[in-house]
């Protein structure tokens, strides 16, 4: 059976209402597509999303989950019980942005991924190595180390997430890795999965790194590419269109 592709764009901390709704009445009047298509908006904006994406092809999710579910005294925190109130259906966990910046864990990864799923969101996890750890050929151990934790925490679970491949050497830097580099990556990625449970063989894995309408094709051709995860091409209605169709 052949995987679906999966296109998501990651808004990061863009948007604004106006901005919003123009973009969204865009894509809607552009759509559908032939793979499955999400947005993830800054939290503030998931009511707005659900409102204007209702009853479209389009999902949403949210670009972080809390570690903890339902409610308590975590301030700042939202969880996943709250992200479904508001109808996502994906939350972005492990973001090289998240690991840097807020120095996010494997082990803090793989608790939101599990909060996630405790909620019945599909966590789109990422893992990926910096330019340092690839020009000293450590990218396998990174990626696997990354992805082995997550599959210890979530054990028979592990088969219900979407896995993200996104070089942090590539991320708004306007590098991006070559298909070739990609898949291989991909590949030992899913190698890693198959050897935990055998939904791996229908398990999606995106690549996320500069992806625009002019390499998507190549990279989305790739046997083990299944979509990818767009940063800035998804603030532009043209761009993340052609590449939901690539």
């Amino acid at each position: 059976m052949q995987r679906k592709k999966l296109v998501v764009g990651n808004w990061k901390m863009h948007g604004g209402k106006g901005f919003i709704e123009a973009l969204l009445a865009e894509l809607k009047g552009r759509g559908p597509w032939p793979s499955d298509v999400a947005v993830c908006p800054p939290a503030l904006y998931l009511p707005q999303c659900e409102q204007l994406l209702a009853s479209t092809p389009i999902a949403w999710g949210a670009q972080d989950v809390s570690a903890h579910n339902g409610q308590g005294a975590y301030t700042g925190e939202i969880s996943a019980t709250m992200l479904k109130e508001f109808g996502a259906r994906y939350a972005i966990v492990g973001h090289s942005e998240r690991r840097s910046y807020h120095a996010e864990n494997d082990q803090l990864v793989a608790a939101k991924a599990k909060a996630a799923l405790a909620q019945d969101l599909t966590p789109i996890v990422c893992v990926g190595e910096t330019r340092a750890e690839r020009e000293a050929g450590h990218t396998e151990a990174v990626v696997q180390r990354q992805l082995g934790t997550l599959i210890r925490n979530l054990g028979a679970r592990i088969g219900e997430v979407v896995v993200a491949y996104e070089p942090v050497w590539a991320i708004g830097t306007g590098l991006t890795a070559s298909p070739e580099q990609a898949q291989d990556v991909h590949a030992r990625l899913r190698q890693q999965l198959l050897a935990a449970t055998p939904a791996a063989a229908q398990m999606r894995i995106l690549y996320g790194g500069s992806v625009k309408p002019d390499n998507a094709a190549q990279l989305f051709a790739q046997p083990d590419i299944d979509g990818g995860l767009i940063g800035g091409a998804a603030l532009k209605a043209a761009d993340f269109d052609a590449i939901c169709r690539a």
